[in-house]
């Protein structure tokens, strides 16, 4: 895993030139997601597929899929040697990563019981922790 850090309500992560990178998404919930990744380049399309996840399970993404067979490693490098900067001719993503989940047609996600559990807590009860 790579350090970084959080500011606002984007995370950074600072990577070494030339190094190889995978994704690694855990799946602590009790449904199947599909996952879909958007990585520098074009925005992410619904027409794109995603990768489906069983609940508990990892998912890793070495790098670009080229073929059912075929992955482009993804590399940390120089903007204008990017992966977006020859493909498309466009920067403006470069080094972002996005992810947008699905849960599976007719399964509904708001009715699992940890849920509905975690929505309806009290962050500021009434009581105080015990003193050590």
């Amino acid at each position: 895993m790579l350090p970084g850090l959080i500011v606002g309500d984007r995370w950074f992560v600072v990577g070494e030139e030339g190094r190889r990178y995978s994704i690694v998404v855990r799946k602590r919930s009790d449904f199947r997601l599909e996952i879909v990744l958007s990585v520098d380049g074009r925005p992410a399309s619904f027409r794109k597929r995603g990768y489906i996840v069983d609940p508990h399970r990892k998912l890793v993404v070495e790098g670009f899929r080229q073929s059912t067979d075929a992955v482009a490693a993804f590399r940390f490098g120089p903007v204008r040697e990017s992966y977006a900067a020859e493909k498309y001719h466009n920067t403006r993503n470069v080094g972002v990563i996005g992810i947008a989940l699905f849960n599976e047609v007719g399964s509904d996600p708001w009715t699992n019981e940890e849920v509905r559990r975690r929505l309806k807590a009290n962050p500021f009860p009434d009581r105080f922790a015990t003193p050590p």
